[in-house]
Formats: structure tokens, C-alpha cells, sequence
């Protein structure tokens, strides 16, 4: 999966599989994080958002399982 870098003070990069529906996060702290059966729908909100952060904030983080890389 490629990583596209974003310019977010909390993240570096994010990537999608799309058959996978699967949300790859990689944090500016060092982190790396899986997100399962996410819709593609939320990722291109992510990708196209004003403030990355906030977006995942609000979004993603809690309401999809994970894991760190």
C-alpha cells in the first residue's frame, strides 16, 4: 500500500486498499496504525479534509477497529 504524505502537525501519511476496505494511518509521533472495514467514502473525506487531525478526531478514531503496525 502506498503512503501518501499530508500536511497535518499530528500525521505524516495515510493509504487505503480499497479491497480491504482498510485505512492505514502513519502518526508524525512515530506510530502506524490499521483501521478495518472502513468505506472508502471515509477516506477520501480524510484525504480531501482542511485539517487532517481534526478530521480523524471526529471520523475515525473510536469507531473502527485497529491495530498498530
Amino acid at each position: 500500500m502506498e503512503l501518501k504524505p499530508v500536511s497535518s502537525s499530528n500525521i505524516a501519511a495515510i493509504g487505503y486498499d480499497k479491497e480491504r476496505q482498510l485505512l492505514r494511518i502513519e502518526f508524525r509521533s512515530g506510530g502506524t496504525y490499521d483501521y478495518y472495514d472502513v468505506p472508502e467514502t471515509e477516506f477520501e473525506g480524510l484525504e480531501g479534509a482542511a485539517s487532517h487531525g481534526q478530521y480523524f478526531a471526529q471520523h475515525i478514531r473510536g469507531k473502527y477497529r485497529y491495530s498498530r503496525l
